[in-house]
């Protein structure tokens, strides 16, 4: 009879081969899910186990999920499999943060020695982890300009390099790492901070980077309402992470992860509607004589927009640009949008507007800002589900107030 419960009703364990990414995010992950759409939030922080002999196995493996849940939940996993299976890469692990991830991936990985590689176009918080944590635990580290392909590997030292680090489209202004060129270079482990790329955007694993991570917070959970990081790769190299993330207790919520699955299902259509938006007021910025320069690797006016044709398949909804006028013009300006919200995340479906001197990159020297290429009237974009139109007009009103001043 029809609308009758089917009791019986099972799904694949993982998505099929062959489909478009945007099919695979919205099949995979539902291992655990039995019969609901929705994903399963398991809450629980620990489970019976039923017996000595199975409580040791689980104590001591890495895909134990119904064990305590700082070593695995059933919800966490599903997001992370998921994950997994987007980016192509046999296992993955979520954390609560993206710097949880980061800090996971450099400390789990790194021993007091060690030396990393990293770019100096970076997220302020990486940076900041980088060169004050890690000279803390004896770990040196070389910053590079991470558009010079052979830059990364001139500063590798044999013996020494554990780790080189990108972070691509890097934060605030898209400068791009040839993934190709950087997974090439032979000896240490190869990281990719992906999250402006999403796993939609590009996949990193795909050019012989070892892992790809992400700041989940972001595009991935896609609503302004989860906290997550995620950390993809090898078996090998997730089991090796794993053993240090139990320790560090960075441990994804079951609620948070629910809702990076929920944000994994929509992520392709918002992606789209984003690179479009972002494409179109791009243009219009280049043509206002009060913006100096306008950053987004899908526009051809990027200084690495062919390399972007070669390595990502959707170039995303982040913009950054230059006012003229410097400080009083990038204040008066975030500070007159009234669609587009002046607050410091990305990737939602609300657009934001930041002004990272003052935020993301605070903790950055006057120097350090220079070399990142972060000016006082920088202006961070990340384009959301609004209809572009009003979009549009309220940046020109926001630079017009400028004017007004």
């Amino acid at each position: 009879m029809a609308n009758e419960p089917v009791d019986d009703l099972t799904l694949p364990e993982a998505a099929p081969t062959g489909l478009a990414p945007e099919t695979t995010a919205i099949l995979a992950g539902r291992t655990r899910n039995g019969a609901a759409l929705a994903p399963t939030i398991v809450p629980s922080s620990t489970f019976v186990v039923p017996t000595v002999d199975e409580g040791r196995r689980m104590a001591t493996s890495t895909t134990a999920d119904v064990f305590y849940s700082r070593y695995g939940n059933p919800t966490v996993n599903d997001f992370a499999d998921a994950v997994a299976e987007l980016e192509g890469a046999e296992a993955a692990r979520a954390f609560a943060s993206g710097m949880g991830a980061i800090a996971a991936v450099v400390l789990g990985l790194c021993s007091s020695g060690d030396h990393v590689v990293a770019q100096r176009q970076l997220y302020g918080g990486t940076q900041l982890l980088l060169q004050g944590a890690c000279p803390r635990f004896g770990i040196d580290v070389t910053f590079v300009d991470g558009t010079d392909a052979g830059a990364w590997s001139d500063a590798v030292r044999p013996g020494r390099t554990m780790l080189l680090l990108a972070e691509t489209p890097a934060n605030p202004r898209l400068d791009l790492v040839d993934l190709e060129a950087l997974g090439r270079i032979p000896g240490p482990m190869k990281v990719v901070d992906s999250t402006f790329g999403t796993p939609l955007g590009q996949r990193p694993l795909d050019f012989g980077i070892d892992l790809s991570l992400h700041s989940a917070t972001k595009a991935i959970g896609g609503h302004n309402d989860v906290t997550l990081g995620v950390v993809a790769g090898s078996r090998e190299l997730l089991d090796w992470i794993w053993g240090f993330a139990v320790l560090q207790g960075a441990n994804a919520s079951p609620f948070d992860a629910a809702g990076g699955l929920r944000g994994l299902r929509t992520l392709g259509v918002r992606l789209r509607r984003q690179t479009d938006t972002a494409l179109r007021l791009g243009r219009l910025l280049e043509a206002d004589d009060r913006v100096a320069e306008v950053r987004h690797p899908g526009l051809a006016s990027h200084p690495q927009h062919d390399l972007a044709a070669r390595q990502m398949r959707l170039t995303g909804g982040l913009l950054t640009f230059d006012l003229v006028g410097g400080l009083a013009a990038g204040s008066r300006f975030v500070e007159s949008t009234r669609i587009c919200r002046l607050a410091t995340s990305l990737g939602g479906p609300e657009t934001l507007v930041t002004h990272p001197a003052s935020t993301t990159h605070v903790g950055l020297l006057p120097d350090e800002l220079e070399q990142a290429g972060i000016g006082a009237g920088t202006i961070r974009m990340s384009v959301g589900l609004e209809d572009p139109d009003d979009v549009a007009r309220d940046v020109l009103a926001a630079l017009d107030a400028i004017d007004a001043r």
